[in-house]
């Protein structure tokens, strides 16, 4: 799935696009993905002039001075800028359709995403209100890290996915930062040092910055707002490589099945 490096790279390809630009109208040709696309989005979303786009976690804000659209890509979601004129695809269920032409289109295959409407404060909509400090802001530090590990019996890897913890690090980035970071990741959260834990900080911003700059990573079906795929994949320590040798060291990757998904590691790099 997206995960916050996509979004991310997401965030910056649309902006310039759309930026100033106002609603011209939007087109729902299916309103049924995860959660049903509000009617209202067509009705009040027409006429309004897009103020700034943000992101929080793997949301997206689209903020105009009568509301905000909050987009979720899901599983295998994406959006592109391109012109109206191009005609839509089976997989393209929504359009917002700005001044000059161009046309922010959201494509999901499997419509696990979601695109709603707010005229509230969206830090206290019901997806964000709850989620912990973003990644790459001051606010998350080693003794931040330190107190939410705290006595916890879960694999750390696991409570790196808890956006309450921590906002928008996805299994592919978890495992990259805890390699770097020397840690192996079914070890429990409480055993975590804080001299662990400011490692762990640090390996997550460098990794996440990275894969950034990289235009995230694509493993199946991720496009940025122009149609390229990301390229961090290239650069992937051990996500997705069990029985290949480690970067470092040689030693062949392992996998461990921790929960409902697969975490990758190296035994000897890693404790």
């Amino acid at each position: 799935m997206p995960e916050l490096p996509e979004v991310e790279t997401t965030r910056r390809g649309i902006a310039p696009h759309l930026l100033g630009r106002c609603v011209r109208t939007v087109v729902i040709r299916n309103p049924h993905l995860r959660w049903t696309v509000p009617l209202a989005l067509a009705t009040e979303l027409p006429g309004q002039t897009l103020h700034a786009v943000e992101r929080r976690a793997k949301y997206l804000l689209l903020r105009t001075g009568h509301g905000t659209v909050i987009v979720h890509l899901g599983m295998s979601g994406s959006l592109r800028v391109v012109d109206e004129s191009l005609p839509a695809g089976p997989y393209d269920h929504v359009d917002l359709v700005f001044s000059g032409g161009k046309c922010l289109r959201l494509r999901d295959p499997r419509r696990f995403g979601a695109i709603l409407w707010t005229q509230t404060d969206p830090a206290q909509h019901a997806l964000l209100r709850d989620l912990g400090p973003e990644p790459l802001a001051p606010e998350f530090t080693a003794a931040w890290l330190g107190a939410c590990m705290h006595g916890r019996r879960a694999a750390v890897r696991d409570l790196l996915l808890n956006a309450r913890i921590v906002a928008g690090v996805g299994n592919i980035y978890a495992n990259e930062a805890l390699f770097r970071a020397g840690i192996r990741p079914g070890r429990r959260g409480g055993r975590l040092s804080h001299a662990d834990c400011s490692r762990l900080v640090s390996s997550i911003r460098v990794i996440l910055r990275r894969a950034i700059a990289a235009g995230g990573t694509t493993l199946r079906d991720f496009q940025n707002a122009e149609g390229d795929p990301g390229h961090f994949q290239r650069a992937l320590s051990v996500y997705g490589r069990a029985g290949h040798p480690c970067r470092r060291c040689g030693t062949p990757v392992k996998a461990l099945a921790i929960g409902q998904r697969r975490a990758f590691f190296c035994p000897h790099c890693q404790r």
